[in-house]
C-alpha cells in the first residue's frame, strides 16, 4: 500500500489533559506521514499493509525544544560561573561574534546539526546569531537532518557589542531578506527573533512587528529571565505594566502572533494570565535556570492558568541537548519551588514534564506530539533492554524508569512525518 506504514510496539503518550496512554502491543497506522490511529488490531482496510515489529520496545513522541542557542553549542558545559547579563558579555557575544566568519560557522553549526539529529529531539525552536549569511548556512545544514526546526536570524540594536548589533534599518532589511531567502526549505522554517527588549529598540520592535503583520510569522523571545533583566526593562519601559507588555505593545505577544517565549522564571500574575489569554508558548529551560542562578519557574502555576508549556535545553546556558534530562530537572525544581518557595504549588509528576516535551511543545508546530489519528507522527523507538534490575516493572514504571535512565537505554529509530531519519546517520 502506497503510503502506508504500520508500526507496532509499545506506545507511550499524552492525552490533551496531561494524563498518560499506555497501549502495548499495539499498531500505529501511519499514512503520508499522519497518524491514523492505534489499534489493539490491524483495521481491515491496511491488512495488506508492511508492518515493523518493534516488538518490546518503548515508542514515544519525539521530543520538543522550544528553545535553544545553535550558535552557543561551541562552549557549552563552560561558563557557568556568572548570572544572565554577565554571562552574555562575557561568553555569548564574543562567542556569536565569531559567526561572522561563515568558514568557523560551518564547522560549528555542522557539529550542532549532527548532534542534533542523533539527539532524542525531533523538532526545535532555534537562535542563530545576527548574521543571515551563517543562518541560512544553519538551515541548509539543518534541513539535511531530516528534523523539523524554526531557525531565526537574531535582531539586536542596542545594549551589546558593536559586532553583535546592526544599525536598525539594516537589522530589518536583513531580517526581510533572510525571510526572503529562507522559502526554499521544506522542513526548516524561518521565525522572528528579537534577542529580548534590553536588545532590541522600540523602532526596531515596531519594524519586526510590520514585518510579521505581512508574513504572520511567528515569533521567538525572553522573557522575565533575570531579575536583573526584569528590573532592566522596567526601566527602559516604563509605560509598560510588566515584561510582557512591552512585547504586547508591539502585536508580538500572542493573539495573531504565534509567540514563544522562553525562561519566564519571574512571571507574575498579571503576565501569566496574558501569556494563557494570548496563547503564548513558555519554554521551560530548568537546567538553564539553575545553572544561571536565575531561579525557578513557576510552572504549575502555568498550568493552573492554561498557560502552553513545553521544554527548552537553551544551550549553552543549558549544557546538553537532552530532553529527558531537562524533564528531570523541571520535576527536580518544581519540588524545590513546592518546598521551599510556594506550600500550593505541587510539584510536577514526571509524566506532567513528559507531556511538555512532548505534546505540549509539539502544539508549537501544530498536530504533533502524540499519536492520534490526525497528528504528524514524530517517534522514538528506544531499546531500555540494558537496565539491570532484579525487579519486575509494570508499563508506566516503566517509562518513567527509561526517563530517569536514559543514559542506559538506545534509540533505535527516529521518526519525523513519518520517516525514519535514524538510519541515514548511523
Amino acid at each position: 500500500m502506497s503510503g502506508i506504514k504500520i508500526i507496532k510496539g509499545n506506545f507511550y503518550d499524552c492525552s490533551h489533559n496531561r494524563k498518560l496512554r499506555v497501549r502495548s502491543g499495539f499498531y500505529c497506522v501511519v499514512k503520508d506521514g499522519v497518524s491514523q490511529g492505534v489499534f489493539r488490531e490491524i483495521p481491515a482496510e491496511y491488512a495488506g499493509a508492511e508492518v515493523t515489529d518493534y516488538s518490546d520496545k518503548i515508542i514515544i513522541p519525539g521530543l520538543v525544544d522550544l528553545h535553544t542557542h545553535a550558535p552557543q553549542y561551541s562552549y557549552r558545559g563552560s561558563g557557568m560561573d556568572l548570572e544572565l547579563l554577565d554571562w552574555l558579555n562575557t561568553y555569548t557575544f564574543p562567542e556569536e561574534a565569531r559567526y561572522s566568519s561563515m568558514e568557523y560557522a560551518s564547522q560549528a553549526y555542522g557539529i550542532f546539526a549532527e548532534d542534533l539529529v542523533r539527539s532524542a529531539t525531533t523538532r526545535a525552536v532555534i537562535f542563530g546569531t545576527i548574521h543571515r549569511e551563517a543562518t541560512l548556512l544553519l538551515m541548509d545544514k539543518l534541513e539535511t537532518t531530516g528534523l523539523v526546526t524554526y531557525v531565526g536570524k537574531v535582531n539586536m540594536d542596542r545594549h551589546a557589542p558593536e559586532d553583535c548589533m546592526e544599525e536598525t534599518e539594516d537589522s530589518l532589511k536583513e531580517t526581510k531578506q533572510f525571510i526572503e531567502e529562507s522559502g526554499k526549505y521544506e522542513n526548516t522554517h524561518p521565525i522572528l527573533t528579537p534577542r529580548f527588549i534590553p536588545t532590541c529598540s522600540d523602532e526596531l520592535m515596531r519594524g519586526l512587528a510590520g514585518i510579521q503583520s505581512v508574513t504572520g510569522l511567528p515569533v521567538q523571545s525572553h522573557l522575565s529571565e533575570n531579575r536583573s533583566e526584569v528590573n532592566w526593562v522596567r526601566k527602559l519601559s516604563p509605560e509598560s505594566r510588566f515584561y510582557g507588555d512591552a512585547y504586547d505593545s508591539f502585536g508580538l505577544f500572542g493573539g495573531e502572533c504565534r509567540t514563544v517565549m522562553a525562561h519566564c522564571v519571574f512571571s507574575h500574575e498579571k503576565e501569566i494570565r496574558l501569556m494563557a489569554e494570548r496563547g503564548v508558548f513558555a519554554a521551560h529551560c530548568p537546567n538553564s535556570n539553575t545553572n544561571l542562578a536565575s531561579g525557578i519557574a513557576p510552572v504549575r502555576r502555568f498550568l493552573n492558568h492554561g498557560v502552553r508549556v513545553g521544554l527548552g535545553s537553551d544551550i549553552a546556558a543549558g549544557h546538553s541537548l537532552s530532553l529527558f534530562d531537562e524533564m528531570i530537572s523541571a520535576v527536580q525544581v518544581s519540588k524545590l519551588y513546592w518546598r521551599y518557595l510556594d506550600g500550593n504549588c505541587r510539584p510536577l509528576r514526571i509524566t506532567e514534564a513528559f507531556y511538555m516535551a512532548t505534546r505540549g511543545g509539539g502544539e508549537f508546530f501544530g498536530k504533533v506530539g502524540c499519536f492520534s489519528e490526525g497528528y504528524e507522527f514524530d517517534a522514538l523507538v528506544i531499546d531500555d533492554s540494558s537496565i539491570r534490575s532484579a525487579r519486575e516493572t509494570d508499563a508506566v514504571a516503566r517509562l518513567h524508569r527509561m526517563i530517569y535512565a536514559n543514559h542506559e537505554c538506545r534509540i533505535c529509530a527516529k521518526y519525523v512525518k513519518g520517516k525514519d531519519i535514524f538510519t541515514s546517520v548511523h
